[in-house]
């Protein structure tokens, strides 16, 4: 069984959130390996609230959560196209399953672009989730096995080969910053921009561009600090100019890199 990754890529201040949290990733049970990341156990117990931001990966979230006194919910999070924030406050536990880009059309006979911007209750997407079951469990051991019952429960462990493509697609885009246009991918996978938006819809949730988009935002947050040279950035990350990864920053955050590092500064 491979170990989760330790990066804390997507995560706006890193190191604000874990002076705050206790943060922890798991690996799935090896049946569902192929398909989910990792799990992600956050327990907080604070005096003053927090608001934690994080560019999301272009993937679904499953998470259980406890927020005292308000008892334990699940959710299905689909996709988010902007920025996510959230305000931790008082004491709380989150427990959930980062799948791979791709990976959760596995779990639904839906378009993954169906739960796009969407966070839904857990039993309108997978039935048979008892969110305390997995929440309240004594210790992330006992957590862990419990999802994996819940998930093993719903998979669909017929062989897709789309699924299956366009999650090595993703992980294409992922890995490769060269790949900044969406002919490019059409052209490695042998299809068309248009073929590729299709499958993306189905099975990612969002498009191949915005995928790409993505990835490059989330690694020019990581690289981002009050001395960096932005041209050299972006054309470390493939862009053809500084204009184009500003654009693109802008967009995923509402902010330019220069605006973005002043706000972290403080």
């Amino acid at each position: 069984m491979s170990e989760p990754r330790r990066d804390t890529r997507g995560i706006v201040d890193p190191a604000g959130l874990m002076t705050r949290v206790r943060f922890r990733r798991h690996a799935p049970h090896a049946r569902l390996a192929g398909l989910v990341e990792h799990y992600w156990f956050i327990d907080w117990d604070l005096d003053e609230p927090y608001e934690s931001r994080v560019v999301p990966h272009p993937c679904v979230n499953v998470v259980f959560q406890r927020y005292d006194p308000a008892g334990a919910f699940g959710e299905v999070s689909g996709v988010g196209r902007r920025l996510f924030a959230i305000k931790l406050e008082g004491t709380g536990r989150v427990c959930g399953a980062q799948f791979l880009p791709g990976a959760f059309r596995a779990f639904t006979r839906e378009p993954v672009s169906a739960l796009t911007d969407q966070r839904l209750p857990v039993g309108e997407v997978l039935p048979g989730a008892d969110p305390a079951s997995i929440v309240d469990a004594a210790t992330p051991g006992a957590r862990v096995a419990a999802f994996d019952a819940f998930l093993l429960g719903c998979v669909d462990e017929e062989p897709d080969p789309a699924r299956d493509r366009a999650m090595t697609l993703a992980a294409r885009v992922r890995r490769d910053r060269s790949l900044m246009r969406v002919e490019e991918l059409a052209e490695l996978d042998g299809s068309t921009p248009r073929t590729l938006q299709r499958l993306f819809a189905e099975y990612v949730g969002v498009s191949p561009k915005s995928v790409i988009m993505r990835y490059r935002v989330q690694e020019a947050v990581e690289a981002a600090g009050p001395d960096v040279d932005w041209a050299r950035v972006a054309a470390e990350l493939g862009y053809a100019d500084q204009a184009h990864l500003v654009r693109d920053f802008r967009a995923m955050l509402g902010i330019s890199p220069a605006a973005f590092v002043r706000t972290t500064e403080g």
